[in-house]
């Protein structure tokens, strides 16, 4: 059999059960799931193999003949912990998959269950194993190189906005970068600045949004001294003291109507006239703007100048927004964290798990939002390894979310064993993901005696989101510490 799928080293799954026909259907299942097989009867035959094999996914029935699953899933979690498992029971169903989740294994089958069953905790156990190992090699690959500064990523988004940016710097063309906030649209104008001829010139950011309306005209152009009340002495504009170099105009979508004039004037006569002066003064400065806003829109609505759009849009960047680029977060993660472990000098990792929910969620605040979620996670992080309990509350959010969907896929939700309701529920009837979500969240904490800190950690979410939660609820019993 061959040992790569599309350039994908083969993942290898052990099936331990000791039904015959069981484990001859898991068996056919796993390979068209295209894994490389291996089985075992017995925990004693699962272990020989372990020891001499590279196991990525392990199929663990729990009652075997010579010990307990469990028993074999604490070995696996100290001695291979890359080992995915997923466990089979038929006895006792919910307090043994309770606890083999707070073991340690990634997903559980009820037995008897459907070969569709099967295939989908196989597919999803092989995503989560070839996603783990990228990771971590990735970690391992960042940590031989040297932290540089400048723009990550390795998406065909990025490769092609690569591309474009080899061309753009070595002109001097006006650029016009699009992207929403927290794109990294200054690191982009950066790179054509510093990647260009002039890269030794002066590279001068302007954020127009943040300029006091009254002071925009003399903080682009200049002014003379006695040119208006406070002009004590002469200033030299931004576009002129860039000469040679970039004026960056971040945000040029807030520029005023009339000041969007004297910018266009400027651009076409290549020079400027300071506030109050009666002759220009040339300007050389290759001028870079960009907007999260649609220009094309503003245009037409008459708030911003069609001529200077067309000066400026002569070529167009376009950022795509992070989730339109998800392979490039864990690259983009890692980045930021091995940059405050060069600032700090604490070495920390991201696990798994955290990687794992950091790549599905959308990031609406982009790279920046991601960026400062790494740099909160650090600070209340109590160890070097960084867990979904140090992440935002959004991100936890969103793995409750995750957690109430496939309770409901898998039909075996840990609330639905315990509350009547569910179990007279009629079979048209929807739940909502709120109320999933908080009928697993009590569901697991009554299944632990009222445990919080073991059902934040079964739920892979966080005490102070857990104890949000129940407020919300209004159990004002489950959240007294």
């Amino acid at each position: 059999m061959s040992e790569s799928i599309d350039g994908k080293r083969m993942l290898h799954v052990l099936i331990v059960d000791d039904d015959a026909s069981m484990l001859q259907a898991c068996s056919s299942a796993a390979e068209g799931s295209g894994y490389a097989v291996v089985s075992a009867e017995s925990v004693a035959g699962a272990r020989a193999i372990l020891k001499h094999r590279k196991i990525d996914v392990l199929l663990l029935d729990l009652k075997l003949p010579d010990g307990g699953g469990l028993t074999l899933l604490e070995q696996v979690k100290t001695l291979y912990p890359d080992t995915a498992v997923v466990v089979m029971t038929a006895f006792a169903t919910v307090s043994s998959a309770v606890e083999a989740m707070r073991i340690g294994a990634r997903d559980y089958l009820t037995k008897p269950f459907t070969l569709e069953e099967l295939t989908t905790v196989l597919e999803r156990a092989g995503q989560r194993a070839h996603f783990d190992r990228e990771s971590r090699l990735l970690r391992e690959r960042l940590r031989s190189q040297e932290d540089t500064e400048g723009l990550i990523g390795q998406s065909p988004e990025m490769e092609k906005l690569y591309r474009i940016l080899s061309k753009v710097a070595f002109s001097t063309h006006p650029v016009l970068i699009l992207g929403e906030s927290g794109t990294g649209k200054e690191m982009v104008a950066r790179a054509i600045h510093f990647n260009g001829p002039n890269a030794a010139k002066p590279f001068v950011p302007v954020d127009c949004g943040s300029l006091v309306p009254s002071l925009i005209e003399s903080e682009l152009f200049g002014h003379v001294k006695g040119a208006f009340t406070g002009a004590d002495r002469a200033k030299e504009g931004l576009l002129a003291t860039a000469e040679g170099g970039t004026v960056f105009l971040d945000e040029i979508g807030e520029l005023p109507l009339d000041l969007q004039a004297k910018l266009l004037r400027a651009l076409q006569e290549k020079e400027v006239r300071p506030v109050g002066a009666t002759q220009a003064r040339p300007i050389s400065a290759r001028v870079l703007a960009a907007t999260n806003r649609d220009l094309a829109a503003m245009v037409e609505q008459g708030k911003f100048r069609k001529d200077l759009f067309f000066r400026l849009n002569v070529v167009n960047l376009k950022i795509p927004p992070l989730r339109e680029r998800r392979d490039d977060i864990p690259l983009l993660a890692i980045h930021f964290l091995a940059r405050m472990e060069k600032e700090s000098g604490v070495e920390r990792t991201l696990s798994d798990d955290s990687l794992r929910l950091m790549a599905e969620y959308d990031w609406p605040g982009n790279v920046r939002e991601l960026e400062n979620a790494i740099e909160r996670a650090c600070a209340l992080s109590s160890g070097p390894v960084l867990h979904l309990g140090d992440m935002p509350t959004q991100l936890q959010d969103l793995r409750m979310q995750q957690s109430a969907e496939a309770a409901e896929d898998s039909g075996e939700m840990v609330a639905q064993a315990h509350s009547p309701s569910m179990g007279t529920q009629g079979a048209g009837e929807i739940l909502s993901i709120a109320e999933m979500e908080k009928q697993a969240i009590l569901g697991t904490i009554r299944q632990l005696n009222g445990d919080k800190l073991l059902a934040a950690k079964l739920l892979g979410i966080g005490k102070t989101t857990l104890y949000r939660k129940l407020k919300e609820y209004g159990i004002a019993e489950m959240t007294e510490e």
